[in-house]
């Protein structure tokens, strides 16, 4: 099958199996729709409180109900170095507003948490969660019902996904998201990796570990890896919902401005009332979701995507699962070496390129739909483009992205790709579903079959690397790691312990119903595998000793137990008492009670549910298996809701 095949295929696929949620989907979204302004609705009571507050010029415009009011939704705060700067953002989008007739509104903000700061801490077990309470804010922020369209400000890993969720949910709104970009570059990654290293083995002490972290993290704006934070202005670029290029130009600059101003005026421009009307529930549809899951292979990004971008995708009616992204990896190159895939930083990739050369090089190949919807009205080739300074006047204007790479170290065209495939796998068999992040593994790494040593948490790993009882070849099991468990969190930080015994020669590898960070390294792990522990999943049957199979090149992840015995093993009884309360998480328990397997999107809202007269198309052709799959042509199984 050729790469634009296989494009073809999966996206085909995701239409049939999308089908009833998303014409449900789209004709509430035209329902919900105004011919109008928003606010013509409310009542004179409503109106007069909506407006209460604003200077004279801008109160008369919205009393007119003739010009447009923007929303603004920001997740800033001034802890978050990604979100500082979004302060100054909405003085300059009001004033651009107002320049092109519109009135903008401070519509309300959403929380916005790190996970570089909660690694390893009690709170990153609401780090997930906080995707599905940032969609609930933006909902909340949206619901006065006063706005022909909203600018979404946010970048780092949960925000960008609570964001779109949220605005999909009011999918009747044009959408411009404006991110704030990245910070400029500190010490090396590769630099910042082995110092993390040393650390874990007890060669420096904490000094020196911070002072190291502290250049690393040193200014406003982004992490500079490419982890999930960076992954997310990729898939915004290619999804048609930034300014093109506008994801890594850094903050605080007069590009910057200029494209946070332009982001506002083109919010005016697509708003409807007489002019163009471009809503965010049209823009992402099936194909710009099939394009995000190629941009992300092409580019080896975060592993967090096989839930966040299921999730966005529910919230437009539309059902994506792992074999979309497992057939897409297999035909997708890897176009971009950036830290930890590589030594570069987002910076380097955004010198030499950027977004908008990886863009056109995957249309050049035939591994994109250039017949979608942007928020510039036009196909998605007009994104293959970056931002420059206007020298005669303060603004931004576009140029075509370089025609050559300008460093192949970091980027390449996908004639002389890094390599023929993406960097994600679908791994299956006794232990369930799982992906592995294979992009940043030698390949000499990709198979470790090893005896599992059981953990039931990521405490009770790192004790047991710093007692030395893990000098020797053994695959983690780490357990009861899943959304309904504790969350969910993270465990990046047994990246620099298992780096570590790797690096000393032995076989080693991670199996975990949790997830790895976006930053996902050089140690094979198998993430995300479902079903989890507490939802009966069979990583709960492992006994510590038993050969664990992690085969990435096969796509196997196996307990080497005997098909009898295997049978006859019970799941463990999990004690989840350590997490249920503390740092906030009793708060939570309505999440891990109601939230969906990893490979639904880790969700706690629902898909649209299809309208009565869409009943007949619930039924998709083919032969029932179990609950909640057909069979395709292809004898694949379809996960569909049940």
């Amino acid at each position: 099958m050729t790469p634009s095949s296989a494009l073809t295929a999966v996206t085909a696929r995701i239409i049939q199996r999308s089908s009833p949620y998303r014409t449900a989907y789209l004709e509430r979204l035209d329902a919900a729709h105004r011919r109008g302004v928003q606010r013509g609705s409310l009542g004179c009571t409503n109106l007069a409180h909506g407006f209460a507050a604003f200077p004279v010029n801008d109160k008369l415009k919205l009393k007119q109900l003739k010009d447009p009011s923007i929303a603004i939704v920001s997740a800033y705060n001034d802890m978050l170095s990604a979100h500082q700067p979004f302060e100054r953002f909405p003085d300059v989008i009001r004033k651009a507003v107002r320049e092109v007739g519109g009135v903008a509104q401070f519509a309300g903000g959403t929380p916005a948490m790190c996970d570089g700061v909660t690694q390893g801490q009690p709170g990153m077990e609401l780090s997930l969660f906080s995707r599905d309470t940032i969609a609930m804010a933006t909902a909340i922020a949206l619901s006065h019902n006063m706005f022909d369209a909203a600018l979404y400000l946010g970048i780092c890993d949960k925000i960008v996904p609570g964001l779109l969720i949220g605005a999909l949910h009011f999918g009747h709104l044009p959408a411009v998201f404006v991110p704030a970009g990245p910070m400029t570059t500190g010490m090396s990654n590769p630099e910042k990796s082995r110092i993390r290293q040393l650390y874990a083995q007890g060669k420096i002490g904490r000094g020196e570990l911070l002072e190291a972290e502290s250049q690393s993290y040193h200014a406003p704006g982004t992490c500079t890896f490419y982890g999930t934070a960076n992954s997310n202005q990729m898939l915004m670029e290619v999804m048609g919902l930034h300014l093109p290029g506008a994801a890594f130009v850094t903050p605080n600059t007069p590009l910057r401005d200029a494209l946070t101003a332009a982001a506002a005026r083109r919010a005016v421009e697509i708003c409807g009332l007489d002019r163009e009307y471009i809503p965010v529930g049209h823009v992402v549809d099936e194909k710009a979701i099939a394009n995000a899951i190629v941009v992300l292979l092409a580019t080896g990004g975060s592993t967090n995507h096989t839930m966040h971008l299921v999730a966005m995708a529910r919230a437009a009616g539309i059902v994506i699962d792992w074999d979309d992204f497992n057939a897409l990896s297999a035909v997708v190159p890897t176009l971009a070496r950036i830290y930890p895939n590589g030594d570069a930083d987002i910076n380097r990739f955004q010198e030499v390129g950027g977004p908008g050369f990886v863009i056109r090089e995957l249309l050049d190949a035939g591994l994109l739909h250039d017949d979608v919807t942007t928020v510039l009205g036009k196909g998605l080739r007009a994104h293959c483009s970056e931002p420059v300074s206007q020298e005669s006047a303060p603004g931004v204007a576009w140029r075509p992205a370089p025609a050559a790479s300008g460093d192949a170290t970091v980027l390449r065209p996908a004639s002389d790709a890094f390599s023929p495939e993406g960097g994600l796998r679908l791994l299956t068999g006794n232990l369930g579903r799982a992906v592995v992040k294979v992009s940043a593994v030698k390949p000499q790494y990709r198979v470790v079959q090893a005896p599992a040593i059981v953990f039931d948490s990521q405490e009770q790993f790192l004790q047991a690397f710093k007692d030395k009882q893990l000098n020797r070849d053994f695959v983690a099991v780490v357990r009861l790691q899943g959304p309904r468990a504790n969350g969910m969190p993270e465990l990046h930080s047994l990246t620099p312990a298992l780096g570590t015994l790797q690096d000393a020669g032995h076989h080693v590898a991670l199996v975990t119903d949790g997830r790895m960070s976006g930053a996902s390294g050089k140690v094979p792990a198998a993430i995300h595998v479902s079903p989890e522990v507490l939802a009966g999943g069979p990583l709960g049957k492992v006994r510590t000793g038993d050969m664990i199979l992690l085969d990435a090149e096969e796509g196997k992840l196996e307990a080497l137990v005997a098909p009898d015995e295997w049978a006859a093993r019970m799941v463990e009884p999990a004690d989840l008492a350590a997490n249920q309360v503390g740092m906030g998480r009793e708060l939570f328990a309505m999440f891990r009670g109601a939230v969906t397997s990893a490979e639904e999107g880790a969700a706690t809202f629902a898909l649209p549910p299809p309208l009565p007269h869409h009943a007949a198309q619930m039924k998709l052709p083919g032969v029932e298996t179990r609950a909640g799959e057909v069979m395709n042509d292809e004898d694949t199984p379809i996960r569909i809701p049940t």
